[in-house]
């Protein structure tokens, strides 16, 4: 399309780590080569953009944050377009075409998008291109490179249609708009693997030198660095080289000193003292589970059971220095930013998260996640700054389309950083401004309160496990989780002292300073007590998934001393963890719930202690235990107006328990697995099927 004019469309994204804006960043730099314009703006700038008055195509990428939800970005956006007054035709001058990212890990895979979806065509917006739902358990780019393909081929037929009904009269343009079909998407629908060519090499800037072929035995087990023999001899598709765009400016002028907790403008952010920490677990646990106390009297935090918070964590500052020494930089010196004059890339802007004039340890402490997994956008940047052939060769074939599924096991799945990277690849030497451009913000990490705060006034208490990475061919040194191994280190003082025992006396504050850690809230929209206390509750949370139960636990027994009269429905708790002594958490409490009538009925299992002969008529997960009471469980969701609550593990345990329930549901209703499968998602749709889980 040489000397044509270039179409313009509009390109939104909403994004909560920044996979979502990568995205639409890919797509606007493709656009160019396919004679279009990309008009891209977060949907967190509304007044950058207007849907009511837009003309041209319009393309959203959103990815799903909590359990379902869009990002805090497209938060305001969906607000706007929720507004019950707006009409049905609202938006019937709008063609679009979605991408959808989430994780099947979650069940409510790729919701957010299916929000803004949902809603757009309430208000009238047709596709033009159909929704692709790209889930990040099996690799985005197994849905995301198929839907861009398609998208230049729907965006050109619109165009077209566009164009020929320009020639039409109105009437004629309204009925061809109503008959027209959104063209299929490649695969988006059953997430099904397009066979690539592997004959076809990348031209332009994406060319390969066919010469370079990696230098392997044959005998080699393929890894990180090593590609097996039929991929490193084939031809590589790879990205489009991302534009540079950032002039990055060091000097050894004093930088300024700056709170951490600017960084989070949007947010009403607090520093708080921890007051107390407790380990739950015993020395011989495999896991390690904290109980921290922080005192919030302080503060107008107010935080309900079930509503969670977050905590603003530095990177660790051995592997900040460990960056700076491989970049060869100093961390007390300053840095600040600009735009580069001569940047191809389109509406280049700062990162806000950055503050001007701060130091090179600031930076890369507090502002960016250097534990992020690397994007193949950014892997084919660093190819450019690699010299040894055979490093250069091996990054190509991990960013490339034949590279996909070394790429998944090696970088993605095993959570390989930049750090990693640079050793495993000693010849790559990235500028500052290459790792700043593509290295997400660090984000703060949400926890679920724990406590109530009827039962514990100005307190707010939270539990996790420390996080453990062990060490890997491609990892050679175990680490802690960034914001768990943090506050590990922050209280081990605290709860060391308390386990040696030591008088009270002897804590002074010449011994042991309270630490300070900086919070802000994020109430939970559904995740909490029902109002009609006469309405009985399931609680299923093996291991920390029990935390929030505990704080609704604590505040069901404060509102039963205050509101005599009052009828209070059943509570039902299922944990489990795995051993009887060795991680029962809030054994005593929930004991004592147990004796004064807080909880109705407490069901524990303990997946790892010998059960002898009875070893599999023994329950040894929540699933099991959800089975054994299926008929009460039945009764209490079917015929009592019940509320089922589930905290914890995603990937297994989430799945588990929702395939258990729907076993459940199927035996005792006598129908079949699909019609059952409609009940549980009846009960969410109400609200009385909710999840708190993570990965």
């Amino acid at each position: 399309m040489c000397g044509a004019i270039k179409r313009r469309f509009l390109l939104l994204y909403g994004t909560q780590q920044g996979q979502a804006k990568a995205i639409a960043e890919e797509i606007g730099q493709q656009a160019d080569q396919h004679g279009f314009v990309a008009d891209i703006h977060s949907l967190k700038d509304v007044n950058k953009f207007n849907l009511e008055k837009e003309k041209d195509p319009v393309v959203v990428v959103v990815s799903t944050t909590g359990t379902g939800d869009p990002p805090d970005e497209a938060l305001k956006f969906v607000k706007k377009i929720k507004n019950k007054e707006l009409t049905e035709d609202h938006f019937a001058h709008v063609r679009y075409g979605l991408l959808a990212l989430g994780d099947s890990e979650y069940t409510y895979f790729c919701n957010g998008g299916k929000i803004i979806d949902q809603r757009l065509q309430e208000l009238g917006a047709k596709q033009f291109y159909g929704t692709g739902y790209a889930d990040d358990y099996i690799g985005l780019e197994v849905v995301v490179d198929p839907w861009i393909e398609g998208l230049w081929v729907a965006l050109k037929k619109e165009i077209a249609l566009r164009t020929d009904s320009q020639e039409m009269d109105t009437h004629t343009r309204d009925l061809t708009n109503v008959d027209r079909k959104p063209p299929d998407v490649p695969g988006n629908l059953d997430l099904e693997i397009q066979t690539l060519n592997l004959e076809t090499s990348v031209l332009s800037n994406g060319s390969l030198n066919q010469d370079v072929q990696l230098e392997t035995s044959k005998a080699a087990e393929p890894s990180l660095v090593h590609s097996v023999s039929s991929l490193s001899q084939c031809s590589l598709n790879v990205p489009a080289l991302s534009p540079p765009f950032l002039d990055v400016f060091i000097s050894d002028c004093e930088e300024q000193e700056v709170d951490p907790s600017s960084l989070y403008s949007e947010h009403k952010v607090f520093t708080v003292p921890i007051t107390h920490a407790e380990k739950l677990t015993a020395e011989d646990a495999k896991k390690t589970t904290l109980m921290l106390e922080l005192d919030i009297s302080n503060s107008d935090i107010q935080l309900q059971p079930g509503d969670y918070f977050s905590i603003i964590c530095p990177n660790p500052s051995s592997e900040v220095n460990e960056l700076l020494m491989k970049l060869g930089l100093s961390e007390k010196r300053k840095i600040s930013l600009g735009i580069k004059s001569d940047t191809k890339k389109r509406g280049a802007s700062l990162p806000s998260y950055i503050p001007e004039k701060c130091s090179l340890q600031f930076m890369l402490t507090w502002c960016l996640e250097i534990r992020s997994v690397p994007k193949k956008a950014f892997l084919r940047s660093l190819v450019e700054h690699t010299s040894d052939s055979a490093e250069k060769r091996r990054l190509q074939e991990l960013c490339s389309k034949q590279g996909s599924s070394d790429y998944n096991q090696f970088v993605r799945d095993r959570a390989i950083g930049i750090l990693d990277l640079l050793a495993a690849f000693p010849s790559c030497k990235p500028p500052l401004n290459l790792l700043i451009e593509h290295l997400p913000k660090l984000q703060a990490r949400p926890y679920s309160a724990a406590s109530s705060n009827l039962f514990h006034p100005g307190k707010l208490r939270f539990v996790f496990n420390v996080v453990h990475l062990s060490s890997c061919s491609e990892r050679p040194v175990p680490r802690k989780g960034v914001c768990t191994g943090w506050l590990s280190e922050l209280v081990h003082p605290m709860y060391y002292v308390k386990s040696a025992q030591l008088p009270e006396g002897d804590l002074t504050s010449e011994t042991m300073l309270i630490p300070q850690i900086s919070i802000f809230a994020r109430p939970s929209t559904s995740f909490q007590l029902p109002t009609d206390t006469s309405a009985p509750v399931i609680m299923v949370g093996p291991g920390t998934g029990i935390a929030p139960f505990i704080g609704f636990l604590q505040h069901r027994m404060k509102l039963k001393e205050v509101k005599n009269g009052f009828k209070f429905g059943d509570t039902w708790l299922f944990f489990g963890c795995r051993h009887h002594d060795k991680d029962y958490l809030f054994r005593e409490e929930l004991s004592n719930f147990v004796e004064n009538g807080v909880l109705t009925c407490l069901k524990v299992c303990f997946s790892r202690d010998s059960h002898g002969n009875t070893d599999e008529l023994t329950p040894r997960y929540v699933q099991d235990l959800l089975k054994i009471c299926s008929q009460d469980i039945v009764r209490i969701l079917t015929k009592e107006n019940g509320h089922l609550f589930v905290c914890g593990d995603a990937k297994n345990m989430a799945k588990d328990v929702n395939e258990a329930l729907a076993d459940i549901l199927s035996l005792e209703l006598g129908v079949d697995k699909l019609e059952a499968m409609k009940t549980l998602a009846a009960l969410r749709e109400h609200k009385r099927y909710l999840q708190d889980v993570w990965s």
